[in-house]
Formats: C-alpha cells, structure tokens, sequence
C-alpha cells in the first residue's frame, strides 16, 4: 500500500484465523496504511495462532476474547477497547461458521439448528458489533463485512451459508441507514474464492475456483491481497460516499452469464 490512507485511524479486525485468511490481509494492509489496530479471537487454540501472527507487526496491538454470539463477550471487548484505544474509526467482521453437515449435500436438510448457527454467527453478529462499535465512533467511521456470491446464487454445497450472506448483505443495508446520521458507513466486500482455511470446509471448494478461473473476465481467481485493498478503499476517506453497498473483489465472474 503506497499511501498511508489510514494515518492515525484506530480500528478492530475480528476473524482472523491463520496467516492465509482475509481478515489477516486486511490487517496487514490496514497496517502498512498507518492503522493502529485491535483483534479478537475465539477459543486458546486460535489465540496462540493470532498471537504468533502479531508477532511479526512492529507495533503491540490488543488481542481480546470474543464469542461473537455472546453479549457479555461483545460488551467486554466495547470496554476493553475504550480503555487501550478511546475511539476507534473502523471495524472489519470477518466472522462465518456453519456446522460442516450443513456445508455439503442438499440445503433441504439443513436442521434448525444449524440454520440458527450460521445465521447468529454469520449475520447477526454484525448487527451487535455495530450496536457495541457504534458509540466508540464519535466522529463517524467505518463498517466493513465479509461476504460472497452464493448470497444471491445458489452455489453448490454453501448452502445455509449462503442464505446466512443473504441476510447479512440486508443487514448491511438496515445498518447503513440506521448509522448514517451517526456519519458511520457500513459496506460489504464480495469476496471470489480464496482458498481460506473456512472455504476449504465447503465441500468441492477446489471445483469453484476452477470454475471461477475459467469463466470470470479476467481469466483467473481473485487474490488476497486484493480484496485487501479493497477493503482499505471502503476503510479510507477515498470512499467517504459510499455506504450500503456490496463491492465485489471477484475478478469479475459476478457479471457472466452463460
């Protein structure tokens, strides 16, 4: 990243998983753009990862647990980051889970109670960790998501996550409105595949990305760091208009037909 778009900005990434996930890309490249940054994780096995990862930033950053379906947890890290960083001036929600039954075979037997999951996990935690980052943004600031086509398609094998997409796109929408007189954006990016630990747990990912490869306009499958950038784009001024919106990352299959 060339310019420091971020220079004094303060912000939180959740869903950082390993080196290879997006949220990690993001928070390298929010970093690189002058970003002093904050991070959760979910569970010691995942704390050890993030840890090992931070390790390699010049700068200490706040590392907070966080079971995003927990109010208590949620209401901690809002304490937590008003103690290390006062305000902050964006969050990242890279934050999906679905019961991997749920994630192959037909979306006809999805239980209740795997619908229930990937809906808490995937969709509504936006909506509370927008209510809980909302009054650390006096000044405004900015929401980003993560999600992917099958909110809109039906893709093979994503299933009850891709319905979980679908609402949180909506919420994106709902949330834009509702935070706006506060001069705080929430936006999306759609993601192409990227061979992530979490889409490795659909079953056929490597059939999608071939797919993805030969058909978008680009002839190929969209890179990390790509979307990285993007998502510094909808963090930064640069896009200071912009709100509501899905921006695909996607190299460009979205827009093909037959």
């Amino acid at each position: 990243m060339s310019h420091r778009l971020l220079e004094g900005k303060k912000g939180i990434v959740l869903g950082v998983a390993n080196k290879r996930s997006i949220a990690w890309a993001i928070a390298k490249a929010a970093h690189e753009a002058g970003a002093a940054l904050a991070f959760t994780f979910q569970g010691e096995k995942l704390k050890e990862k993030v840890e090992d990862l931070l390790k390699g930033l010049p700068a200490p950053c706040p590392l907070y647990p966080c079971d995003v379906t927990s109010d208590e947890d949620l209401a901690l890290v809002a304490e937590s980051l008003r103690k290390d960083l006062g305000t902050i001036d964006f969050l990242v929600h890279s934050v999906a889970f679905a019961d991997r039954a749920d994630l192959e075979g037909s979306f006809l037997n999805t239980s209740r109670k795997g619908y229930h999951l990937a809906q808490d996990v995937s969709s509504y935690s936006l909506t509370a960790l927008a209510r809980m980052a909302a009054p650390l943004m006096p000044s405004g600031g900015s929401i980003i998501t993560l999600t992917y086509l099958g909110s809109e398609r039906a893709v093979k094998n994503y299933n009850v996550m891709g319905v979980a997409k679908a609402a949180l796109e909506s919420s994106v929408r709902y949330l834009a409105v509702d935070l706006g007189p506060r001069q705080i954006r929430v936006n999306a990016l759609s993601a192409g595949p990227i061979n992530t630990l979490a889409a490795r747990g659909i079953s056929g990912f490597t059939e999608i990305l071939d797919v993805v490869a030969q058909r978008s306009p680009l002839q190929r499958n969209v890179e990390v760091e790509e979307v990285a950038h993007a998502a510094i784009f909808l963090l930064s001024p640069l896009s200071s208009g912009i709100t509501g919106e899905v921006l695909y990352v996607d190299a460009g299959y979205h827009i093909v037909g037959i």
